[in-house]
């Protein structure tokens, strides 16, 4: 084996390694924005005033969107196709190699959609107890509530186009990660761990659309306003 062979062979596996931390870094911001999210939405709950579950849509849907996500069957219907396109947008991110920042904003924004969705799938009974399937939205400006991973989504949007304008795309910067084969046996215990996840997935969505009802207000601030 001549020099340039053994040096291309080198580079090869350190590209590999760097991609390999890079996405593990990634996966790691995701589970950091889902679980700062969720704290804040559970701290908001009992500590704000502001604090209401969005049952509905969001800002960036019409109002007719809305009504089906409000709605037990269409709502829980919309969850799970959300659940799809969010974790074929998570699988396209991380399966090409990416500059940093766009990998940041585009972790940061995916993040910001999974917390609200994780909220419809059942986290709601966790950061807010009794209360309808939504996400708790306390953060008021204008007409409309946010939340924190509201924050996450308009702040890595912002800087995603940003950055993917900036970024000079070619064949050096945007390469397909080299796949590594897995045995026909590893491959039967990941395709079983998928189908598991997604039953699962069902029968969750599933139950909370069969028991849809609660509060939309912490309970102190439901009284308050009975008082009233």
């Amino acid at each position: 084996m001549d020099r340039n062979s053994t040096t291309a062979s080198v580079s090869t596996v350190h590209t590999a390694r760097t991609d390999d931390v890079l996405r593990k870094m990634a996966i790691a911001l995701l589970v950091a924005v889902i679980a700062v999210d969720q704290v804040v939405k559970w701290w908001a709950w009992r500590h704000t005033a502001t604090a209401h579950i969005n049952f509905g849509g969001n800002a960036f849907v019409n109002a007719t969107i809305s009504r089906w996500y409000a709605s037990p069957v269409s709502g829980a219907l919309l969850d799970l196709l959300s659940f799809g396109l969010l974790t074929a947008a998570t699988a396209f991110l991380l399966h090409r190699r990416r500059p940093v920042v766009v990998l940041v904003a585009g972790t940061l924004m995916i993040g910001g959609w999974i917390s609200n969705l994780v909220d419809r799938l059942g986290m709601h009974y966790w950061t807010a107890p009794g209360s309808v399937r939504g996400a708790v939205d306390f953060i008021h400006f204008g007409d409309i509530y946010y939340n924190v991973a509201d924050v996450f989504i308009v702040f890595g949007t912002l800087l995603l186009v940003v950055s993917v304008c900036a970024t000079s795309w070619s064949a050096t910067t945007v390469s397909v990660v080299p796949r590594t084969y897995r045995p026909l046996r590893a491959r039967g215990r990941l395709s079983a761990i998928a189908i598991a996840t997604v039953t699962c997935l069902v029968v969750v969505i599933a139950i909370g659309a069969a028991h849809y009802g609660g509060i939309t207000v912490p309970s102190a601030s439901a009284s308050d306003v009975d008082n009233q």
